[in-house]
């Protein structure tokens, strides 16, 4: 998997491999259901044998076939969100902080509506294999000059104290039922939350690796 930071005006793209598989300790996996959502690091034994990267509240596992991108605000390098992106689309990941035993996945879905609402767009709510989500479509302006429709699906995921949510966009927004390798993505990802107190619906912090580097946009 790829891993790589984006900006709207950068010229320079910072791109990092993650950990080769070949390079975990090898160990037998019993076989159990595979889980719906992020876990939490406390339910995570971080000896595993899987190499994720860390950016200190997301731990992501390797994904065959989908590059992991940062979107970071030039002005101040700090990570907005992180994408895992492919040819046909992405999922965007944004992760909060929030109150131990809430349900703050209900709450954002009445808001995204009303914004989508506002702006002119239309939400519908469906239950998918990863619980409910948002379709949403918002009339856009295209490079071109034209009008477009954007179609967006967006799914919350509640955790002790911390809540993630994902957007997917492209085809695993329009087609679900082909967003497989993207849902599982997402159902690997461990969320760090950290002991520090921080209000609900405060920005969990994201970080680049270590091993981070620059490089120049090929020719």
């Amino acid at each position: 998997m790829k891993f790589g930071r984006k900006s709207t005006k950068a010229t320079e793209t910072t791109k990092v491999e993650s950990p080769a598989a070949g390079d975990a300790t090898e160990a037998e996996v019993p076989q159990t259901q595979e889980p719906v959502g992020p876990r939490d690091v406390s339910e995570v034994d971080l000896e595993d044998g899987v190499p994720r990267v860390d950016l200190t509240s997301l731990l992501i596992a390797p994904a065959e076939g989908l590059e992991l991108r940062m979107q970071v605000n030039e002005s101040d390098g700090q990570v907005q969100s992180v994408l895992l992106t492919n040819d046909e689309g992405a999922v965007e990941l944004r992760v909060f902080a929030a109150q131990r035993g809430g349900d703050m996945w209900s709450e954002v879905r009445k808001q995204i509506a009303a914004e989508t609402s506002r702006q002119g767009g239309t939400a519908t709510e469906n239950d998918g294999s990863q619980g409910p989500e948002l379709h949403c479509q918002m009339t856009v302006r295209t490079a071109d000059g034209r009008t477009g429709v954007q179609p967006t699906r967006v799914v919350g995921f509640n955790g002790p104290r911390w809540f993630l949510r994902a957007t997917y966009l492209g085809r695993p927004a329009v087609q679900p039922e082909q967003a497989e390798d993207f849902e599982k993505a997402v159902n690997a990802l461990v969320i760090r939350r950290g002991d520090g107190p921080m209000a609900p619906g405060e920005a969990l912090p994201i970080n680049l690796p270590p091993q981070a580097r620059r490089v120049k946009p090929a020719e």
